[in-house]
Parts: structure tokens; sequence; C-alpha cells
């Protein structure tokens, strides 16, 4: 005799929906942010040649862009919208 499947049984199948939420949010405030920095980041590489000037100024330029709160802001609004139209893999009900 075979068994029964996990459904049949009573028990409901895994469904890790808060681990990838935390996931999406992680990685979306991860691009946002990198959204945020990038063309601060641009002008320095385009201005001053490669060398210590341009790393510290690189430093000093992502530390006057990032937004964090703002990037994780985005990034839980994007995740609960990407929710709630059932667009993110993982949280499709």
């Amino acid at each position: 005799m075979e068994p029964l499947p996990s459904h049949a049984r009573g028990t409901s199948p895994f469904r890790p929906r808060f681990t990838l939420t935390l996931l999406y949010v992680f990685f979306f405030t991860l691009a946002y942010g990198l959204a945020f920095v990038a063309p601060a980041l641009w002008e320095v590489w385009r201005s001053l040649p490669p060398g210590p000037a341009q790393q510290e100024a690189a430093r000093q330029a992502a530390q006057g862009a990032v937004h964090l709160r703002l990037a994780l802001l985005a990034a839980i609004a994007t995740t609960a919208l990407g929710a709630w139209a059932r667009v993110l893999p993982g949280l499709k009900r």
C-alpha cells in the first residue's frame, strides 16, 4: 500500500512565506540602495583617475548618497505590492 500524500493526511505543505518575504525585502533594499548610490559613484568614476583619491571620493559620495530608510521603505512597498499582485514567486497562494 502506498503512503498517503501529505495533503491527504490532514497536514499542510511547507510554505516558507515569511522567510521568502524577508529575502525579498532584503534584496529589494539592496537593489534600491545601489540604485540611489550608482549616480554618485558614476560621477566620481568619470571625474577622477583611478587611485586612492578616487577611492576616498567614492566612499564619501556613497555615504552621502545612500538613503537607507527610503530604500527600506521602497523595498517593503515593492514586496507588499508584488505579494498582493501575486507576481513574486513563492508568495502566490
